[in-house]
């Protein structure tokens, strides 16, 4: 009798589990599986939020962020290319930010591409300062 009820209460539990509203069949539920596991960059109020006093700018809806504790970007040799972005508005609440926008860059700093995708520089002083995009993937 003991194990009639023990496996009866096993069972149940087992019934019990849920597959996150996920069946085998993605037509037979509200979400498919491609919405359940896309990727998104970040975005500006999720870098903010781990860091209030990130440097970084918004460019095509992605977020750039300066490299200086990246020792690869450091680290690699570089060729400027054009200008890409002038840098129209400085905040550092992300509800501001659209392309353009800095939390630290001054307005009218000139942002350029180099031939190494994703990382871009921007001259401040006569610095030069690099970013690396945030892109998931």
């Amino acid at each position: 009798m003991k194990y009639i009820m023990l496996l009866t209460l096993c069972l149940a539990l087992l019934a019990g589990c849920s597959t996150n509203g996920l069946d085998s069949d993605p037509a037979n539920n509200n979400e498919t599986l491609e919405e359940v596991f896309t990727i998104k960059n970040p975005t500006v109020e999720e870098v903010l939020s781990a860091n209030k006093d990130e440097d970084l700018f918004l460019m095509d809806d992605v977020v750039y962020v300066q490299a200086e504790d990246v020792s690869w970007v450091m680290n690699t040799t570089l060729t400027i290319g054009e200008e890409v972005l002038e840098i129209t508005k400085q905040t550092t609440e992300a509800s501001k930010f659209e392309s353009g926008t800095a939390t630290v860059l001054p307005v009218g700093t000139k942002i350029y591409e180099t031939d190494q995708a994703l990382i871009y520089i921007a001259f401040v002083s006569g610095e030069e300062i690099r970013y690396l995009g945030w892109v998931e993937g």
